[in-house]
């Protein structure tokens, strides 16, 4: 009975008798978005075998510090749930202020790689102008009022974060009649400049607008070759 249990064992490759290596990825869309704005990146990662979570999240009723725990602690969680070994993520505007916020305080273990499109790391001239406006209060909320250009807005106070980061800033003037005003390239809300990180590793420009960045189908290449490679694919021409 032995040599033939020895002798089945012998039968089964190697890979079969293993768990398949699963990496996931946490998706965090924008201030005023669901997530429903991120479903063609979702659709993109799935095709490649990524586990993907992509919820809603109430960006324009709570604060940073109130949306940054229970969103990224969901995602974590359904990861963690799917056996990850890898949790990476990928963010647009808002969310790349919530996973820099999160990751203040928090460690993440199993952490791979984060994409940010189009983040305010430095704040944007939008909120400078427009934050103590009625209607700006009352439509944005708590997470509009923080992410000024000023030494002490939220953004700015933030310590450099672990992990490879990559970011995609837009220089289309998508929205030139919401804050023509913007110094420099701009993708309509956030200036090119603001969204860098001293820790990146990576940075890239493409030509499209705040509000659908995440939608181009050549940013949603770039954020899977880096999460595989941990940079940007320069080999086409910009």
């Amino acid at each position: 009975m032995r040599y033939i249990l020895f002798t089945l064992l012998l039968l089964i490759p190697p890979s079969a008798s293993l768990a398949a290596k699963v990496e996931c990825a946490v998706l965090l869309h924008g201030m005023g978005r669901t997530a429903l704005s991120m479903s063609a990146i979702e659709g993109a990662l799935e095709d490649q075998g990524y586990r993907v979570w992509n919820e809603s999240y109430p960006g324009l009723s709570k604060s940073v510090e109130e949306l940054s725990v229970p969103a990224i602690e969901a995602g974590l969680a359904y990861c963690r749930g799917n056996m990850a070994e890898k949790i990476h993520f990928v963010t647009h505007s808002l969310g790349g202020i919530l996973v820099r916020y999160y990751l203040q305080e928090h460690r993440i273990f199993d952490l791979g790689r984060i994409v940010m499109l189009a983040p305010p790391n430095r704040g944007s001239e939008v909120t400078d102008e427009m934050k103590d406006g009625y209607w700006y209060r009352t439509i944005m909320g708590p997470s509009g009022q923080v992410l000024g250009t000023d030494e002490n807005s939220l953004p700015n106070t933030l310590k450099p974060i672990p992990g490879e980061i990559g970011i995609i800033a837009g220089r289309v003037d998508g929205e030139p009649w919401f804050l023509p005003e913007i110094p420099g390239d701009d993708d309509g809300k956030v200036a090119v400049e603001r969204t860098k990180l001293p820790e990146m590793k990576d940075f890239l420009v493409v030509e499209e607008g705040h509000a659908f960045i995440m939608l181009d189908d050549e940013v949603i290449r770039q954020v899977l070759y880096f999460l595989r490679h941990g940079e940007f694919d320069k080999s086409r021409p910009e």
